[in-house]
């Protein structure tokens, strides 16, 4: 009888174990793959960061382009360089990606830049990296939203709880890039 109780205690007791490093790994995985999504863009993010000195450096030759903007997308590169973490890297990209709209949009008012051969070569380099930098943020913000699920059900938490783990932040869109793009016609003048 004691020898079937034994069996039985170390049957619960290998069952629990088995138990809790299958929620260890689920863990694992899921934290992996935020990672791997999170490498996936900032292989992107370095590129972009590459060219846009690039492009500052054209329009800074427009004596009269705005200083503000070239100020703001140099303010946010340098924010993602600084970030020590994925969160703050997350927050910086989406600071630099409103930066980035805002020069390329200010830029359209200048008819001598907006012809600059080097200046839409950088700017078509710049629209297909934040292109690939949209494909690959569903991908980073489903592998957020998993691991974010995860980490906050019984019994995951408390293991997630205990390995350190907590809330990732999801790549977003800024306010000011859903507002309605105002679109203001002048006559030509002959």
């Amino acid at each position: 009888m004691h020898i079937v109780i034994g069996v039985g205690i170390a049957l619960a007791g290998l069952l629990a174990v088995s138990y809790i490093v299958g929620i260890y790994n689920g863990l694992v995985e899921v934290t992996q793959n935020v990672d791997k999504a999170w490498a996936n863009i900032d292989v992107i993010l370095k590129q972009r960061h590459d060219e846009l000195p690039k492009l500052i450096a054209v329009c800074e030759g427009y004596k009269d382009f705005e200083r503000s903007t070239l100020e703001a997308v140099m303010k946010a590169r340098n924010q993602y360089t600084t970030a020590a973490t994925p969160d703050q890297k997350v927050t910086a990209t989406n600071q630099l990606s409103g930066a980035v709209r805002g020069l390329l949009a200010v830029a359209e008012s200048y008819p001598d830049l907006k012809t600059s051969q080097n200046f839409l070569q950088l700017q078509q380099r710049i629209s297909g990296l934040e292109g690939q930098i949209a494909d690959r943020r569903e991908f980073f913000n489903d592998s957020v939203n998993i691991y974010n699920i995860r980490i906050r059900e019984i019994p995951d938490m408390f293991l997630a709880s205990f390995m350190g783990l907590g809330n990732r932040t999801m790549l977003q869109v800024d306010a000011a890039d859903k507002e309605d793009v105002k679109i203001a016609f002048t006559p030509a003048t002959n």
